[in-house]
């Protein structure tokens, strides 16, 4: 009987696959055995412990809020009050929710504590709520005595009771932590138990593919080892002198088949020889009428002399090609040059042109004391620009933020500063409610949006403001940009009209005229939104309004320029590699 390759493969492998088998199927049993209890830690012991944790320190942090809550009598820092509501109405709620489910699997004595446990939390949050929070409101209420003593009687119960709690709770998570530290045993005792079962199976499949390897080499790859090396040699060009020897298996009949192919390429050599070097009428016999490359190589060597007189021919045209493709583009990078710095040039001055318009440091000292300006162009020209005028006992000052950035902010900038110019020096208005209606009308009137485009949406957000420094008497008028004004360290937000300087959808309506009467040391505020949009921090967000009014806040007892500098420093540290996004423009004016 003929003992094939294929048969000495197959015994092998199939003892191989025999042993993996086994191995396989002993560990997928104590794997899953395994995966049974980590499920249990996982899924629910470990989650009890980190929920009940969680809570704990909940309730350390409400502790701690109405402390401050009693204690505290500024309403300025308004951090940990909102905080406590937040953990009263928000946190709180989510926690017991989640604990709600995971306790579906403890006992029915764990489940009845934590129900007692939500009840006295619950109980306490309702003290905190309606008998400390809601006593004490404002910082007048901390000077009552008999207000100030309502909410002293619950803030020292509650004390007794949290105390309670964090032993009732304490009490909870001890008993969780131990059925966490019993299941991990056993589930360490089961890994353990397979790490010894794999180290067995390994060291037995080692053993086998040991035999197997030994029983291959001897009976296949050595042999074939030898056709390799004589085939890797004719892959590098190397005719082996070497031949093998016969055999009654398939790597006998290879080795045959490959002593032929050997006398083969040395006849296929010489000739690829001679039509290499040119010798188009070298003769070649096939080995026989199939011998299909022998013809091959026939008709090659006729290609090859037609190949080479086409490939001169083709050389010279293609040379020619590059050499005129070459010029033309050098003449149009030459050309992109030009038409760049002449782009670059008209920006610039642009800039000049636009920064003309802006009043000079020197007039804004004169007739705005104590005031900074903190103007950031995202690009070399502005859609943002501020405007600052006196006119008879009144000085006008204004931010306004234009219709994109760039170039077309800057036309639409240049536009507005002209209608407002025109109207101080040839009206009489006075009002910042009338002269915006009026430069509404002119920026209409000038991009023709009555006949033109209906779709347009050019125009302008801003805030203008005129101050009597005489009576401090503040009135303004604001197109979406709100005006913001700090007083003994509280941000007041004034409100804006909802329509912009422009054509908006709807009926016309006049903007609305606001006063404010001033005091000594109050800080009034008008910006664009570019410095709250700012993308940036650690996870490239907003910088948003919100954080915006704390910064103006914070900044107020500084002198002006200060607090110029300190927006500065505070933007660029947000944006970090960030890309500005838009204009950034802040005025702030102390009385």
């Amino acid at each position: 009987m003929k003992f094939t390759i294929g048969k000495r493969i197959g015994l092998g492998f199939a003892t191989l696959i025999l042993l993996t088998t086994i191995a396989f199927i002993l560990t997928v049993f104590t794997l899953n055995e395994s995966k049974t209890k980590t499920n249990t830690v996982v899924g629910e012991v470990t989650p009890s412990v980190a929920a009940l944790k969680e809570l704990n320190l909940l309730l350390q942090r409400s502790h701690t809020n109405i402390s401050k809550w009693f204690y505290v009598k500024s309403f300025n820092d308004i951090e940990f009050r909102t905080e406590l509501q937040d953990i009263i109405s928000k946190e709180y709620p989510k926690q017991k929710n989640e604990l709600q489910e995971i306790s579906a699997t403890w006992n029915a004595e764990e489940r009845e504590q934590l129900k007692n446990i939500f009840s006295r939390i619950e109980t306490l949050f309702k003290v905190y709520q309606n008998e400390i929070m809601g006593q004490l409101t404002k910082t007048d209420d901390y000077e009552d005595p008999n207000i100030y003593l309502l909410a002293r009687l619950p803030y020292e119960d509650s004390e007794l009771s949290i105390k309670v709690i964090y032993k009732n709770l304490n009490t909870l998570l001890d008993n969780r932590q131990k059925i966490a530290t019993s299941v991990k045993e056993e589930m360490f005792s089961s890994f353990n138990f397979l790490q010894r079962f794999v180290q067995l199976l390994g060291l037995a499949l080692v053993i086998g593919g040991i035999c197997v390897a030994i029983f291959t080499t001897r009976a296949i790859t050595i042999p074939i080892n030898k056709l390799k090396n004589i085939l890797k040699s004719m892959s590098l060009g190397i005719l082996p002198k070497e031949r093998i020897r016969s055999r009654t298996d398939e790597i006998g009949e290879m080795g045959s088949a490959l002593n032929e192919l050997v006398a083969s390429v040395n006849q296929t050599t010489e000739f690829a020889k001679k039509t290499g070097a040119g010798n188009f009428d070298a003769a070649y016999k096939p080995l026989s009428k199939d011998d299909t490359l022998g013809y091959a190589l026939l008709k090659m060597r006729d290609d090859l002399a037609e190949n080479e007189r086409s490939l001169e021919r083709k050389v010279n045209e293609r040379t020619e090609e590059v050499v005129r493709q070459k010029e033309e583009i050098e003449t149009k990078n030459e050309e992109l040059e030009i038409l760049y710095k002449q782009v670059t040039d008209s920006i610039h001055y642009a800039k000049r042109i636009q920064e003309a318009i802006l009043p000079p440091k020197h007039y804004i000292s004169s007739v705005l004391p104590n005031t900074f300006v903190f103007f950031k162009p995202k690009d070399i020209v502005s859609g943002d620009f501020y405007w600052i005028v006196k006119k008879g006992n009144l000085v006008y000052f204004a931010a306004i933020d234009c219709t994109g950035h760039g170039v077309p902010g800057a036309f639409m900038s240049l536009v507005g500063y002209n209608i407002l110019k025109d109207i101080i020096n040839h009206t009489d208005k006075t009002k910042p409610s009338d002269i915006m209606d009026a430069l509404r009308e002119g920026v209409i009137s000038t991009l023709n949006v009555e006949g033109g485009n209906k779709d347009t949406k050019d125009g302008m957000d801003m805030t203008l403001c005129s101050i009597n420094y005489e009576t401090l008497e503040l009135e303004y008028a604001a197109a979406f940009n709100p005006l913001y004004l700090i007083r003994n360290g509280e941000l007041i937000q004034h409100d804006a009209d909802k329509f912009p300087i422009g054509k908006y959808i709807g009926n016309t309506k006049p903007f609305n005229n606001n006063k404010v009467q001033l005091q000594k040391g109050d800080q009034i505020f008008v910006f664009s939104d570019g410095y709250a949009d700012q993308f940036g921090g650690p996870r490239g967000k907003k910088f948003m309004v919100g954080n915006f009014r704390k910064l103006l806040a914070s900044i107020t007892t500084l002198e002006p320029e200060k607090q110029k500098i300190q927006l500065e420093h505070t933007l660029s540290a947000w944006q970090g590699d960030q890309e500005q996004v838009d204009d950034v423009l802040v005025m702030g004016v102390k009385i």
